[in-house]
């Protein structure tokens, strides 16, 4: 067994998918009404399927997961993030940890928490 995917529930997903290209260049494979793959097996699911098959709904911004990206030009990335986006919402702007690598954390439109750090 292995795991294939990680997915995230969005209200708009074309948004999602709009988002997620434009910061982190993933690309479509599969769009499957409500359901899209991404390159790197991220998967966007409607928050319309996602309420439909657990009966329950999302918790915006819970802070229970993040998706971690790496980035080796992090001032770039700062800069393109808040050149395209500049009204997200941080958790923390660039800062950089004890042990040296360099992270800032948002949320995506939908409140997933994202992380990109430099390499460690």
């Amino acid at each position: 067994m292995r795991l294939k995917n990680v997915l995230i529930v969005v209200k708009d997903i074309e948004r999602a998918r709009r988002f997620y290209h434009d910061l982190f260049g993933l690309e479509l494979v599969l769009d499957n009404e409500g359901n899209m793959i991404l390159t790197e097996g991220l998967v966007l699911q409607e928050e319309k399927y996602w309420t439909e098959f657990l009966g329950r709904s999302i918790i915006s911004e819970n802070n229970s997961s993040e998706l971690y990206f790496e980035e080796p030009d992090i001032e770039g990335f700062v800069e393109k993030l808040e050149s395209y986006y500049p009204e997200v919402r941080y958790v923390n702007r660039l800062m950089t940890h004890s042990w040296g690598q360099k992270v800032i954390r948002f949320y995506d439109p939908d409140g997933n928490l994202i992380e990109v750090g430099t390499p460690v």
